[in-house]
């Protein structure tokens, strides 16, 4: 059995759901120790690290707003105790919300700023401390970053802020023999596509000239690969998993 990552620990944030519970489930497939992180998908952690565990991997669930660091501090403490090491981290936790610019939300614009942009930093710098030699980080951004839409302006620069982060982490992480980088999902179920007002499934299957969405799993596929010793001279790059859409 090929398993590119036996012997290695990941942590993927936001793993309860979606995209990042997806990338938990091919990471362990692929021979890695979970660190299944959530906030307030309790239920769905515990259902990620079930499944791990029933097909032979090894997985514990903890919960932590990244939006506070000392709450990430204790996140990473219990990754020191489980298992003292720790080599591949997916930032893949994030919250979206939308609205006119001139009905700007306080409330919504310090949870983006929260969740999407101190939560990826603060996990990073504490992944900075212990990551070594062929540790990985992979930062998940949105293909709204790259064609923001009327309304999207706040997640959208969030999710451009990941970009101008993993090229900055590679730079200096990479002295330690640790790659960073980025997955640019397009439209993707499970993800926070489902959630999407009525209309805009068919909008953005028709931007794509497959004619469909992403699937979580072909964007943990590409996460595999940037956490595997095969992408060892990738870093600081943008993947782009959008189906080619042009939106």
């Amino acid at each position: 059995m090929n398993l590119p990552l036996a012997g290695k620990v990941a942590l993927v944030t936001g793993a309860g759901r979606g995209i990042g519970r997806e990338i938990a489930l091919r990471l362990a497939r692929d021979g890695a120790r979970l660190v299944v992180h959530y906030s307030g998908s309790e239920a769905g952690a515990n259902e990620t690290v079930a499944t791990i565990v029933a097909g032979g991997g090894a997985a514990i669930a903890h919960r932590a707003d990244i939006a506070r660091r000392a709450e990430v501090e204790t996140l990473f403490q219990r990754i020191d105790e489980w298992l003292g090491r720790l080599d591949i981290v997916v930032n893949s936790a994030g919250v979206s919300a939308g609205g006119s610019l001139a009905q700007l939300d306080d409330e919504q614009l310090d949870w983006m700023l929260g969740v999407n942009f101190r939560g990826p930093l603060y996990v990073a710098a504490e992944a900075a401390k212990r990551l070594g030699e062929g540790g990985r980080i992979v930062n998940l951004a949105s293909s709204l970053g790259e064609f923001p839409m009327p309304g999207s302006g706040i997640y959208s620069a969030t999710k451009v802020a990941i970009k101008s982060f993993t090229e900055s982490w590679a730079k200096e992480l990479g002295r330690k023999g640790v790659t960073v980088n980025t997955v640019i999902p397009g439209a993707t179920s499970p993800g926070m596509m489902d959630s999407a007002p009525e209309g805009y499934r068919s909008f953005f299957e028709k931007a794509s000239p497959f004619g469909r969405i992403g699937k979580a799993q072909e964007i943990a596929a590409v996460v595999a690969f940037l956490a595997s010793s095969e992408a060892s001279w990738v870093s600081g790059t943008h993947v782009l998993a959008n189906g080619a859409a042009n939106t």
